[in-house]
């Protein structure tokens, strides 16, 4: 399958969810992870613009030609990535909300996606990371690397960022992590007032 097959299809598979889980995210989740948020903020990717409908203020980036073309028709600020490169200058934005996305990038590649995304957030800012828990990360194919609580603070703490909060839905505990596969953790970090390290 080429790349254009690829992300048709899964823009397609986007698209097909469900009315219970939309409303789900618009709300549950939306407004619980939208608490942690404040001024501009950038959805890294926005897949089809779920969350850039519901929160005002708030611009796409996205790998998949068509969530963003997709994004743009329903009047939304949505842009390509190409080559690695979040297309916004340095300090844009006040928060950045990564939503089950940072499961899907090798390993090997996670620290310059952390790194370019920071360079788009301003010191002080918040990035808002959402990852699946064990259930949800074995039902995709497509996830590449798992991340736990400890996982994730541990990653961020070396990019200089420090953990404000974090949250569990739609319900925290060992039984929702073995057994729902909609169950994701929820951490909020806050860049430092320094950047990040080069």
């Amino acid at each position: 399958m080429s790349n254009f097959d690829a992300d048709r299809a899964y823009f397609e598979y986007l698209s097909g969810r469900s009315r219970l889980g939309l409303w789900y995210r618009r709300y549950y989740l939306y407004p619980r992870i939208n608490r942690m948020l404040r001024g501009r903020v950038l959805d890294f990717g926005c897949g089809i613009g779920d969350f850039l409908g519901y929160r005002p203020d708030t611009a796409g980036a996205e790998i998949n030609p068509h969530s963003v073309a997709h994004c743009v028709d329903n009047g939304h600020d949505a842009r390509l990535i190409e080559n690695d490169s979040i297309p916004w200058s340095d300090e844009s934005f006040d928060g950045v909300v990564m939503d089950n996305v940072l499961e899907h990038i090798p390993s090997q590649r996670a620290d310059a996606v952390i790194d370019e995304v920071l360079r788009v957030l301003k010191p002080g800012g918040t990035l808002l990371i959402g990852v699946p828990g064990r259930k949800g990360y074995a039902a995709d194919p497509d996830h590449k690397c798992f991340y736990g609580e400890s996982d994730l603070e541990q990653l961020m703490s070396a990019h200089g960022c420090r953990m404000r909060k974090l949250i569990h839905m739609p319900i925290g505990g060992a039984f929702a992590d073995k057994h729902l596969t909609q169950y994701c953790i929820y951490a909020a970090f806050a860049k430092s007032m320094r950047g990040s390290p080069t």
